[in-house]
């Protein structure tokens, strides 16, 4: 019997691959702005530092808070219509918003152009939905640890080729972003199959339209739950710290843009190491509930030193623990992959990208108060650690619930 155009084929795909690399450019998109978006913001008000700074973070927040709405939809979508066509889409959105962003004339094109961005930024839910798809009980670990490496090495990349482009003009970035993001939707045309056939597919209903009505899929296993809050628990702790480590180093360590370059390319660099290559082999020999807690104990020390640590050169000891840590990631993921049914796996990586997005609007104004809390004088002693304190304990309050739900739900002999 022949195969439709377009249908998964195991022996031929290029799946993960491609995966890959369209995380990989995603991430780099995003990071090339990173130097250049207060700039944009601070001329488009006339060069008022104070006014800039007022309007720059709701305007990230605002990427997180259209994401929460809309990455339960689109996991949706993709159960309904497959995986290939929403991540296309979802790609062709997000090059589109990076125009947007490059041309905007004012402020209300570029807050349009971050909505643009949230809505079609969403493609780790479709992605993560295809990995889940082709991926099997052995090369489950593998392939979400190229999720991790991809934001690992994206991260890197990205800021610093937006730095250099910036040098040539501001808006340079964001129209480098857009090619790079449309080149990969014209691979994509030509180079990824669908995932999802036509008999594993669901109903698309009206309450899908509803983001919180996503989490509902999180009840189709006795183990979601759990996993859920676990989930939410660690993005909540690496969004505050992401948030707050330019200003962390930069007070305690005194380091300038440079140093903070350097430390942030050799935490990716890490990331990438522990992701793209021992995640395949420590996962598979541990298992997916085991080193999930492993990742957790190490994410609870990494982040209480990163707190403590005196001297700047300590922070450089303190990373390989952080990134063996992050094998958490990709562990839950593939332990949430194995028990969720192929035409849910859309919606409930929708729903965990909904609780992602989350605690990225949450974590970045409870790590930037704790950090002026702690520095202010407010309290008797300095504490400028407070923000890695709090997340070590959303850390080891997941951990807490992971060992609570392996002891529900032991993994199977």
């Amino acid at each position: 019997m022949k195969s439709s155009p377009g249908a998964f084929r195991p022996e031929r795909t290029p799946a993960a691959g491609f995966v890959f690399v369209t995380l990989l450019l995603d991430v780099i998109g995003f990071g090339l702005i990173i130097p250049v978006l207060p700039e944009v913001v601070e001329h488009l008000v006339g060069g008022d530092e104070s006014a800039a700074a007022r309007v720059y973070g709701p305007l990230v927040s605002l990427y997180a808070v259209v994401q929460m709405i809309f990455a339960p939809l689109l996991g949706a979508l993709s159960d309904r219509f497959g995986r290939r066509p929403i991540l296309l889409l979802a790609l062709f959105g997000m090059g589109l918003s990076y125009l947007i962003l490059g041309t905007a004339p004012t402020l209300g094109w570029l807050f349009l152009g971050r909505i643009v961005s949230g809505i079609t930024g969403s493609t780790i839910t479709t992605a993560n939905a295809y990995m889940a798809d082709v991926s099997t009980p052995d090369t489950r670990a593998r392939n979400f640890g190229l999720v991790g490496a991809a934001f690992g090495l994206g991260f890197v990349l990205g800021p610093a080729m937006g730095g250099l482009l910036a040098s040539i003009g501001p808006r340079v970035p964001f129209f480098v972003a857009a090619c790079v993001v449309m080149l990969n939707v014209l691979w994509g045309l030509f180079v990824l199959p669908e995932s999802l056939p036509p008999e594993r597919r669901r109903s698309f209903v009206r309450r899908d339209l509803n983001p919180l009505a996503g989490l509902r899929h999180l009840r189709l296993h006795p183990i979601l739950p759990g996993l859920a809050v676990v989930f939410l628990l660690m993005a909540f702790a690496q969004r505050g710290l992401e948030s707050v480590w330019v200003l962390y180093t930069g007070w305690r360590y005194g380091w300038d843009e440079l140093e903070n370059g350097l430390s942030l390319a050799v935490v990716g660099i890490a990331g990438v190491i522990v992701q793209g290559g021992l995640v395949r082999r420590i996962v598979p020999r541990l298992g997916e509930p085991r080193a999930l807690v492993l990742g957790l104990v190490l994410q609870v020390v990494a982040l209480t030193l990163y707190g403590s640590v005196p001297r700047g050169w300590m922070v450089f000891l303190v990373v390989p623990i952080g990134a063996l840590g992050a094998m958490a990631a990709p562990a839950l993921q593939g332990w949430v992959t194995s028990v969720v049914p192929p035409d849910r796996q859309g919606s409930v990586q929708g729903a965990l990208a909904g609780l992602q997005s989350f605690a990225s609007v949450g974590a970045p104004i409870c790590a930037s108060y704790l950090f002026a809390f702690g520095t202010d004088g407010t309290l008797p002693v300095i504490v400028p650690g407070l923000p890695f304190y709090l997340g070590a304990s959303c850390s080891l309050t997941a951990l807490v619930w992971a060992l609570r739900t392996v002891a529900q739900h032991p993994p199977q002999a």
